[in-house]
C-alpha cells in the first residue's frame, strides 16, 4: 500500500480516477476543517472512511515528512505501457506526440519534478527504467504536486530497447547532452518527439545516447555546470512546444 500526503497531492488524487484506488484518509486531530473541507466533501463523494488521528501518528508513517496534517492510503501505483503513453496525446498538440524518457534518475524528489514539468508541458507520458533509477513512490507522489494523477508513467526492462520500439512508432529521439554543439532552438522538431534525459551527475548513458537521433543542449550564461534536471527538461519541452506552435 502506498501512501498520498499533503493537501494538493491528495485533493488533486481525490478528483481523478485514482479516487478509486484509496481506501482510507487519515487527518491530524487539530487540523483546522476549513484547510480540508474539499478532501472531506470529495472523500464523502467517494464514499472513503476518514478517520481523525494524532499528529505524531502521521509523523511517524511518513517519517515526520511535510504531510500538512493530511494521509491517503491508497493501492500500489499501476505503471502504464508504452503503448498507453503513446496513446495519451495532448489534443493540444494537434496530433503529435511528445514523451520524456529517463535514464537512471534516481532522486525521488526529481523524479515528482519531473513528472510535473512533463504534464505541465503537455507530455504524453514518462518512460523510466527498471533498473538502478527512481520508482514511484510516496515521495514521487508528493513531488508531482497531483501532476501523477495526470500523466501515465511506463516503467521498462531495457531502455535501449524502448527506445527502438518508439522510433518504431514514428517518434524522433533528441538527448539532452551538455557537450553537443547543436541548441535546442535551432532544431527543427519533426513529427513526434521523445526527450531523453539523463541523471544530473553523469548524463545520459553511453549505450542510451548512441540511441539517440540528435543529442542537443541548452544555451547558458552562468559558471556552473548545467541545470537542475527538472528545469532543463522544462526549458526542452517548452522549446518544442514552442517550435510547434502550439502555445504561442
Amino acid at each position: 500500500m502506498q501512501l498520498i500526503y499533503g493537501i494538493h497531492p491528495l485533493s488533486e488524487s481525490l478528483r481523478q480516477q485514482a479516487a478509486r484506488r484509496i481506501e482510507k484518509i487519515f487527518i491530524a486531530k487539530n487540523k483546522k476543517i476549513k484547510s480540508i473541507q474539499e478532501i472531506l466533501n470529495l472523500a464523502s463523494r467517494e464514499k472513503i472512511p476518514v478517520f481523525f488521528k494524532e499528529r505524531n501518528e502521521l509523523d511517524g508513517l511518513t517519517n515526520r515528512k511535510f504531510h500538512q496534517g493530511v494521509i491517503g492510503f491508497c493501492k500500489d501505483y499501476v505503471y502504464a505501457s508504452i503503448d498507453d503513453v503513446i496513446a495519451n496525446c495532448h489534443e493540444a498538440l494537434r496530433g503529435k506526440s511528445l514523451v520524456l524518457v529517463l535514464d537512471s534518475i534516481t532522486d525521488p524528489q526529481n523524479l515528482g519534478s519531473l513528472i510535473r514539468v512533463a504534464h505541465c508541458c503537455g507530455a504524453n507520458g514518462i518512460v523510466i527504467p527498471e533498473n538502478r533509477a527512481a520508482s514511484v513512490t510516496d515521495a514521487v507522489m508528493k513531488a508531482s504536486a497531483g501532476a501523477l494523477q495526470y500523466l501515465p508513467v511506463a516503467m521498462v526492462k531495457n531502455l535501449s530497447v524502448a527506445i527502438e520500439y518508439l522510433k518504431e512508432k514514428g517518434f524522433w529521439i533528441y538527448g539532452a547532452d551538455i557537450g553537443s554543439k547543436h541548441l535546442i532552438h535551432r532544431i527543427d522538431y519533426e513529427d513526434h518527439v521523445a526527450v531523453v534525459v539523463g541523471s544530473e551527475g553523469k548524463g545520459i548513458r553511453s549505450l542510451v545516447k548512441k540511441k539517440c537521433d540528435f543529442l542537443v543542449s541548452i544555451p547558458m550564461l552562468g559558471k556552473v555546470e548545467s541545470f537542475n534536471v527538472s528545469v532543463a527538461s522544462g526549458i526542452i519541452l517548452h522549446e518544442i512546444l514552442r517550435r510547434w506552435r502550439v502555445i504561442f
